[in-house]
């Protein structure tokens, strides 16, 4: 019975050294809140939305806030994406598609750049300006600093960026910890037409 009962455990150890050498570790992967935001980003990627101007301080006549604008996930890839954002022109029916946001992923955040380009497709005086992720931030919110516009008025100053996914997606430039300027795109409904190639792109 003794010897029985020693076979019988002998077998169910080497029954589970068995199972748990074919059964490869799980290993968990804690993505930080900046991967996370990007991830939120690149699943819109081939997907348009339309969206509005949400505030714009007085002075600035950039938008009238009657225009529809659009933001296209249109090129991604796991390292950077490319993000034409699109304003209607109501006075002629035409559209300024000069505008696209880049956003590319290093190892400790994301960077983001405003290519700007001329409607023959060359660069605009002013392009390419950005900065880097400030803070851990958040699956939905990241700041990006702009250091040269900090250290020229002493406050903190850049841009803005928020996704929910399914509901909206919101790009602004912040003074301090306040809005200073901000558009929002409503995600729920993808525009069946997509807008065609920012300028300067393919």
């Amino acid at each position: 019975m003794k010897i029985l009962t020693l076979s019988l455990i002998c077998f169910s150890l080497l029954a589970a050294c068995s199972q748990s050498e074919s059964e490869p570790e799980e290993t968990a992967y804690d993505s930080k809140p900046f991967e996370e935001f990007y991830d939120a980003l690149a699943e819109q990627c081939g997907n348009a939305y339309p969206g509005s101007l949400t505030l714009e301080p007085e002075g600035d006549e950039m938008l009238t806030g009657t225009e529809l604008l659009i933001v296209h996930f249109r090129e991604c890839d796991d390292e950077q994406l490319k993000v034409p954002f699109h304003i209607e022109l109501e006075a002629d029916e035409d559209w300024d598609r000069s505008r696209t946001w880049i956003f590319t992923k290093h190892d400790e955040g994301l960077e983001l750049r405003h290519d700007h380009r001329k409607r023959d497709g060359s660069e605009d005086e002013v392009t390419m300006y950005g900065g880097f992720t400030v803070g851990e931030g958040t699956a939905v919110r990241q700041e990006f600093q702009s250091v040269e516009r900090t250290e020229e008025t002493g406050i903190f100053r850049g841009w803005r960026i928020e996704i929910v996914p399914g509901e909206r997606y919101t790009y602004g430039t912040i003074r301090g910890e306040e809005w200073s300027w901000r558009v929002d795109f409503d995600l729920s409904q993808p525009l069946e037409t997509l807008p065609p190639a920012p300028w300067g792109h393919n």
